[in-house]
């Protein structure tokens, strides 16, 4: 499938999605406003071929409203608003377009960069759809030499532009990406571990490494009124919750596991942020602040 094919695809499911409810007539009106038309009418035929690839690709279904005239819309519009994979894809490549139809403006539009370990993405999925062993040469942080090994690819993260994988060795273990020396897919294969449930492994986690020794539990956040906008508009975590709001602070209460990248995020968050509970956690960002300080209170 050529990208500018998909850039339609995109196309047709941000006009509608934006609009909600909209003919036929109208999608042609805006279809032709754009330069992605090339000044050419969508026909009715290619325009029912596209809902189906749509769908397909990205799992959305374009429904057609019959009363009061033929309008069409997005029936699981939740799917789009809620996140996962399609939705990222979807993201993306709108993105994409617009930053594609704007090349004018290249020297005024910075991105964040991603490693270089995406170049292994393709191989990784490869061996997932074909239940294939990964042999690796990885190269830890923790670790002077580097050490190579089978592994059953499990599933493949993105956060905070990094890629990772979830991979299964003698035990189950993240890798990142972009500590990945060389990577091939080997011939031999492998039966799905039974107990292996990705939604399970990564429940109540903040970032890309859950740890078995700590469990899920609530955490009680006060934050003050101004970074607290920003924590509104962009949860921490998907369990967030507002319990308390008044001019000066508010309350933010989760269910996670209160591991180190979680720990790593409060700290980011400085001054602006206090852990009202569990007890055990804001002893543990005191003695981090304490230990912070000491290294910071007498003058070189």
């Amino acid at each position: 499938m050529s990208i500018n094919l998909l850039n339609k695809y995109v196309w047709l499911v941000e006009t509608i999605y934006k609009n909600k409810y909209i003919s036929f007539e109208d999608i042609n009106k805006k279809w032709l406003d754009d330069d992605i038309s090339e000044g050419v009418e969508i026909p009715k035929r290619t325009f029912n071929t596209w809902r189906n690839e749509v769908e397909v690709i990205f799992g959305i279904d374009i429904q057609c409203e019959r009363r009061g005239g033929y309008h069409y819309y997005i029936e699981n519009v939740d799917d789009i608003k809620n996140g996962g994979l399609r939705s990222w894809l979807l993201s993306t490549i709108s993105v994409s377009n617009l930053i594609m139809e704007n090349k004018q403006l290249k020297d005024r539009i910075f991105l964040e960069n991603v490693p270089s370990g995406q170049e292994y993405l393709q191989t990784i999925i490869e061996a997932m759809k074909g239940n294939n062993l990964l042999n690796i040469t990885y190269h830890s942080y923790w670790r002077d030499e580097d050490s190579s090994f089978n592994v059953i690819p499990l599933c493949i993260k993105l956060f905070r532009q990094r890629w990772y994988m979830i991979g299964q060795s003698d035990t189950r273990r993240v890798y990142s990406l972009d500590r990945i020396v060389s990577l091939t897919k080997k011939e031999e294969t492998f039966v799905m571990p039974k107990d292996w449930d990705a939604d399970e492994f990564f429940s109540g986690c903040f970032g890309m490494f859950p740890l078995s020794n700590i469990d899920k539990q609530s955490v009680k956040l006060k934050v003050n009124w101004g970074q607290a906008n920003y924590i509104r508009d962009l949860p921490l975590h998907e369990s967030q919750k507002e319990v308390e709001r008044n001019d000066e602070y508010s309350i933010f209460t989760y269910f996670l596991r209160p591991t180190f990248d979680f720990q790593q995020e409060l700290l980011w968050n400085g001054e602006d942020m206090e852990v009202i509970e569990p007890v055990w956690l804001r002893k543990e960002m005191a003695g981090k602040i304490k230990r912070m300080w000491n290294k910071y209170k007498e003058e070189k």
